[in-house]
């Protein structure tokens, strides 16, 4: 018999045997220990006796386990290194933890076209989060952006680790134009002391190699395939935008091309995935933001951080697509100013923006899931990736007639 952790939605506390539920709930608090002991075990790769020194090293104070409180965060499924995240919260303290797993762990590869599924597991760097505290990364770092403290790293066996860090709390808050503007900033300057060459040797990878691994196997079937399905786009949500569809597909036949271009922009080792989301604003002032979940761990040119900066909070649905244009015209001038300040070059910045935005969001952000819905708040999610997807393009394609 094994002990089942079953989250937030599930029956907490319930007895499970290999064949399913037992017919019998034991008492909460004792279910509650023993559950918190087995998943503290877990993320601690230590077992029994071992437990509360090892909380305590990481707590820095003496540390009862009977008195942990563990809250799961949701995460997307679609986050193929993740594999939990969690609050744990003792009298004084906390920790925010993370489990990473290779992606042959992740329930989604069975998804993915067989082929595709086979390279991507062999080649998705899903250790890289770790060089965020890579001491030549640390270096880098300009004033005012700042990593949380990491107090153990566990490695665990089957190719799985676990991040104990410091629980930001953060400032409560909208993400305005302004602070937009500062977080563009304080990316310029990073990127461009991240163009150093011990900087760019963390990483094995050559330049565009994470953009190039995304557009040229993950675009085409994610993408490209839904564009060119008439079908698709000749339901009553997308029928109306023949031009969108045309434009995407134009552009598409250039993947190539763009590809190496980028790659002959000047290349900066880039956070790769610094939405507004993994740029914490300290409740503490101990820094303007703090940079969490690095990812597309390779060289791009330098521009490539917006992207995510621009779209994160679009994807999320907390900004209105409508607003890129206003966002996109205050993040590239003070992204370019933060390139100045370090003294990097800053003429293709904006070219590599436009250009690894469109391929990195532009083709495959549709929510083709909702299709087949007809309640109003479906058709609204879905109308406001259409327009980030036109906007996306038309940034393109401006850069593209200099």
């Amino acid at each position: 018999m094994r002990w089942a952790t079953l989250g937030a939605a599930g029956p907490s506390g319930t007895l499970q045997d290999e064949n399913g539920v037992l017919p019998f709930r034991p008492d909460p608090y004792s279910v509650r220990v023993v559950e918190t002991a087995t998943l503290l075990s877990g993320l601690l790769g230590v077992t029994g006796a071992a437990i509360p020194a090892a909380l305590s090293s990481i707590a820095g104070t003496s540390v009862d386990p009977s008195t942990i409180k563990i809250d799961a965060f949701p995460y997307g499924y679609g986050s193929p290194a993740t594999a939990g995240l969690w609050h744990v919260r003792g009298d004084g303290w906390s920790r925010f933890v993370k489990q990473l797993r290779h992606v042959r762990h992740w329930p989604g590869l069975s998804q993915l076209p067989p082929d595709f599924a086979a390279t991507f597991a062999a080649e998705f760097p899903w250790r890289s989060e770790l060089e965020l505290w890579d001491p030549r990364v640390q270096g880098s770092l300009p004033p005012g952006l700042r990593s949380p403290v990491l107090h153990r790293l566990v490695e665990l066996p089957g190719d799985r680790l676990v991040l104990w860090q410091e629980y930001v709390e953060q400032r409560a808050g909208p993400w305005t134009p302004g602070r937009f503007r500062r977080a563009a900033y304080l990316l310029g300057r990073w990127n461009a002391r991240a163009m150093a060459p011990e900087v760019l040797r963390v990483t094995h990878r050559p330049a565009g190699f994470a953009l190039r691994m995304y557009a040229e196997r993950a675009v085409p079937f994610r993408g490209l395939e839904p564009l060119r399905s008439d079908e698709l786009w000749h339901h009553p949500w997308l029928k109306d935008h023949g031009d969108l569809r045309a434009g995407l597909l134009e552009a598409a036949a250039r993947i190539p091309e763009l590809l190496d271009r980028l790659d002959g922009f000047p290349q900066a080792l880039p956070h790769g995935d610094a939405g507004p989301q993994n740029l914490l604003v300290p409740a503490d002032g101990s820094a303007e933001f703090a940079a969490i979940d690095l990812s597309f761990r390779s060289p791009h040119a330098l521009g490539f951080d917006l992207g995510q900066l621009l779209v994160g909070l679009v994807h999320a649905g907390e900004l209105a697509a409508a607003r890129m244009p206003e966002i996109s015209a205050v993040i590239v001038p003070a992204y370019l100013g933060g390139l100045a300040a370090e003294g990097a070059p800053t003429g293709d910045a904006p070219a590599g923006f436009a250009v690894a935005a469109l391929l990195r969001s532009g083709f495959d952000g549709f929510r083709y899931d909702l299709l087949g819905r007809e309640d109003e708040e479906s058709r609204r999610l879905f109308a406001e990736r259409v327009t980030m997807a036109r906007f996306l393009l038309e940034q393109f394609r401006q850069v593209a007639r200099r």
